[in-house]
């Protein structure tokens, strides 16, 4: 059996849900050079990019070998991380950085399926070139609305980051491998559209033109968890930011796929050690 599309199928769309329920946000917080030494703690923010538009640039990580950038690059950070950043003392370094929010906290499953660090040479972001020429433009000039501006660009940028690491086959292993697979995506994609709908192996199966059998063994090779389990930590993210939201745990319940409050219950604390009630009166991180 290949790996191709089903013939005559249109590719779905991998991101729409993933960003309509766990949207991503950005605030740039630097626009200029970087002299000498800069260290950024791992409690400064939630996630992070940095570009560097010009010149040369170490980065260190606690426990990891030092990235050594000479052209310009990209560098993101789904989660917290210390770094440092040394560049000549006199000339520094060009960069534009931003603090990322991914809505739902731990429970967002796109920064959850990034590695810790991702470096890309902007040039390998096919199709990248206009965004990141207007955010460049833009970070030189101080128009009217420019903060505005330059956090949607970052956000635009992020999503072509996305794109990339699928179209180039560079996710690793994991959700956003399953999502690069030519035939796996089209069970995540619709478990990610219909979280409520009672999927059956076999349909899942036939979204992806694969035997039971082939594609059970294929999506825990690719994604390292069952299609059951995929599909209750997707629906258990659901219910996380729902709860953030105020909303009833009856409605969550339908929205989500669980007859009752009950049976969401016990899923949830099955996935989360804790009670719904539990899980939503911690502390925002």
């Amino acid at each position: 059996m290949t790996n191709e599309a089903p013939s005559g199928a249109a590719a779905p769309d991998r991101l729409e849900a993933l960003l309509q329920h766990f949207s991503v946000s950005a605030r740039v917080f630097n626009t200029g050079a970087l002299c000498g030494v800069t260290d950024i703690g791992e409690a400064d923010a939630a996630g992070r990019v940095h570009l560097v538009r010009a010149g040369a640039v170490e980065v260190h990580h606690p426990g990891r070998p030092v990235l050594h950038l000479s052209e310009p690059s990209l560098l993101l950070y789904p989660r917290p991380q210390a770094s440092r950043f040394v560049t000549d003392p006199v000339r520094g370094a060009d960069f534009a950085c931003a603090r990322l929010h991914f809505s739902g906290g731990d429970a967002n499953p796109i920064a959850a399926a990034l590695p810790d660090v991702t470096c890309l040479p902007l040039a390998a972001l096919d199709g990248a070139g206009a965004v990141l020429a207007l955010l460049f433009d833009e970070a030189g000039r101080q128009y009217c609305g420019r903060q505005a501006v330059l956090d949607r660009l970052f956000e635009v940028l992020l999503i072509q980051v996305l794109r990339h690491l699928m179209e180039n086959g560079e996710t690793g292993f994991g959700m956003l491998a399953g999502l690069s697979h030519p035939r796996l995506r089209r069970a995540l994609v619709a478990m990610h559209a219909e979280p409520a709908r009672p999927w059956s192996l076999d349909a899942l199966a036939a979204t992806c033109g694969m035997s039971r059998s082939v594609f059970a063994n294929a999506f825990r090779n690719t994604v390292g968890c069952t299609p059951g389990a995929y599909l209750q930590r997707w629906r258990i993210g659901l219910a996380q930011r729902a709860l953030r939201q105020g909303r009833a745990l009856k409605l969550i319940a339908d929205e989500v796929g669980y007859g009752s409050e009950a049976a969401l219950s016990r899923a949830f604390r099955a996935q989360t050690g804790q009670s719904p009630r539990q899980w939503r009166g911690r502390p925002v991180a």
